[in-house]
């Protein structure tokens, strides 16, 4: 089975492509998805997230993300760590989803695939690309927020070119080209990398 890894800059579309591979049957997994669950879920990682950020982390017993963004999106060190305490419990979860996989390959999705150094464990990294102003009005209409809210959480990923580089397939989410044939295409090249394994 090969592993594939899906990522891209925020607001770039990794979900909307990730939903395009699962209609094609192959199963994805959400990291920033399982993240948000295990904050919650993770009793390890909860004792974790309140040692390092206090009581107020958590409200009755569920994570106080207002309060917890309020922390880390302006403060890269807070964001660092907080990243070094969830990507460890996200690593182990995925891990045990993928023993449960059957198909040809999976796909991992997650905005910091590099940054977290999951692509050391992958085969291969799609990246989604999109021009960045494109990428902040998206952003501000899904999540309702500012622009200049955009440009922080911006500030904590890697620089979208240098992301692109890195990844070994790129699909095009500008709203000039079709996602949906680039996808296919993409699915059919996999299909036969994972002939020749």
């Amino acid at each position: 089975m090969l592993k594939i890894g899906l990522t891209g800059g925020i607001g770039s579309g990794k979900s909307t492509v990730a939903k395009i591979f699962e209609v094609l049957g192959i199963p994805v997994y959400y990291a920033d998805d399982a993240a948000k669950r295990l904050m919650n879920e993770n009793e390890g990682l909860k004792q974790q997230i309140i040692k390092h950020f206090g009581e107020n982390a958590y409200i009755d017993g569920m994570l106080n993300r207002d309060y917890i963004s309020s922390l880390v999106f302006n403060n890269k060190e807070k964001l660092e760590l907080l990243n070094s305490l969830t990507h460890p419990a996200v690593i182990d979860d995925s891990e045990e989803w993928l023993t449960l996989q059957t198909s040809s390959y999976i796909i991992r999705e997650a905005a910091l695939v590099f940054e977290s150094g999951i692509n050391k464990s992958l085969d291969y990294v799609i990246g989604v690309s999109a021009p960045e102003q494109l990428r902040i009005e998206r952003v501000m209409k899904r999540d309702h927020v500012a622009k200049e809210q955009v440009l922080a959480r911006m500030k904590n990923q890697l620089n979208e070119d240098k992301k692109i580089q890195l990844c070994d397939f790129v699909v095009y989410n500008n709203e000039q080209q079709l996602i949906i044939p680039q996808i296919l295409k993409l699915h059919e090249q996999i299909i036969t990398l994972k002939a020749k394994h």
